[in-house]
């Protein structure tokens, strides 16, 4: 097995990016042990993907569906509703179940992601769609969905377990400044831990994302937010990263891809038995592949869209990487896992 610095230096997709040097032997003394587990390269179909080292999932497998478009009453500061844009539109139930049959029959589809924009409670409005789910895991059993719920009570948390979804996703916030300034939004962190708690308390699988540099660049309410998540019995963790590009220009800036790689480490050593992943989205170029470099040495689980030279990392440290074509938060552990040479 290589050191990681002597890996990193090898791999061309790395040159001219500037690595901490003390980060990566720090990341990779706790983060080693965790290498035992395939690295999970998640390539879900809403986004075009191409790599040399990986090959891309069919298209088709596991699109994103919008239930209000690109229309969000909170018009958070660093999204603006553009993250909903690229998502297929399904505005109403009728809509959402003619496609996802089609995409079906089709494109032999397993599974979608289910998103929309909040009101001005940060509540998806999912409720008149709820039948058409329930319709669609009768008739396809096998169908995964996974659904970013925005905040819920334990009422709507049940009512979404009981329509079949699989995954429950939501971004959880752990400084009421980013709350007020970012979300516009009059709720307390509070909020967010009993949210949490709500659905973690129904049968469905629980991955909490926390968005890193969400208030305006800075790493603020992180750990809190940490904190909230390592009180509860979840799938999973995503990490993301704020993407400045979504934002109006001048008002954010990535936070500092030295400090997130620490986070990284951070979160791994608070969670060691927890799937941890990097999602998808994070700013590119020389930034995302200095973060996705430091999530593989400090042991995280997987990585959405990962990077050029990430699968060279990985195994160049021992490690299997293994593909999958479904988002990351439903993962592909029980897929064959990739063997790496002796």
């Amino acid at each position: 097995m290589n050191r990681p610095a002597a890996a990193l230096s090898r791999i061309d997709a790395f040159e001219g990016v500037g690595f901490n040097a003390a980060l990566v032997e720090e990341l990779w003394r706790f983060g080693q042990e965790h290498c035992v587990r395939p690295l999970e390269a998640a390539m879900p179909s809403f986004m075009h993907y191409e790599s040399d080292e990986l090959r891309a999932c069919g298209g088709g497998a596991f699109p994103s569906f919008s239930i209000t478009g690109a229309a969000c009453a909170l018009n958070c500061a660093h999204c603006r509703a553009k993250i909903l844009e690229p998502m297929i539109a399904a505005t109403d139930p009728e809509t959402l179940d003619r496609m996802v049959r089609a995409m079906i029959a089709r494109d032999g589809l397993r599974g979608f992601l289910l998103s929309g924009g909040s009101n001005r409670r940060n509540e998806v409005p999912f409720d008149r769609f709820l039948p058409t789910l329930q319709r669609l895991k009768a008739d396809f059993p096998a169908l995964q969905i996974a659904a970013h719920t925005g905040l819920v009570d334990e009422r709507r948390a049940a009512r979404l377990a009981a329509a079949g979804v699989d995954v429950a996703m939501m971004d959880v916030i752990g400084a009421a400044d980013t709350i007020r300034d970012v979300y516009h939004l009059d709720r307390p962190v509070a909020d967010f831990a009993v949210s949490l708690a709500a659905l973690c308390s129904t049968s469905m699988k629980v991955v909490p994302h926390i968005v890193l540099g969400l208030h305006f660049g800075r790493l603020l309410g992180e750990v809190d937010a940490l904190d909230i998540v390592a009180r509860h019995g979840i799938e999973a963790l995503v990490l993301v990263v704020v993407m400045p590009h979504y934002a109006a220009s001048g008002i954010f800036s990535p936070p500092d891809a030295h400090a997130v790689g620490a986070f990284f480490g951070h979160a791994r050593r608070r969670l060691p038995e927890t799937r941890i992943l990097l999602g998808c989205a994070r700013p590119a170029g020389l930034y995302r592949r200095t973060i996705d470099a430091y999530a593989v040495l400090a042991g995280l689980d997987g990585i959405a869209f990962p990077s050029p030279g990430v699968a060279s990392l990985a195994r160049a440290l021992g490690r299997a990487v293994a593909t999958d074509g479904a988002c990351c938060a439903i993962g592909c552990r029980a897929k064959a896992k990739e063997r790496v040479p002796a």
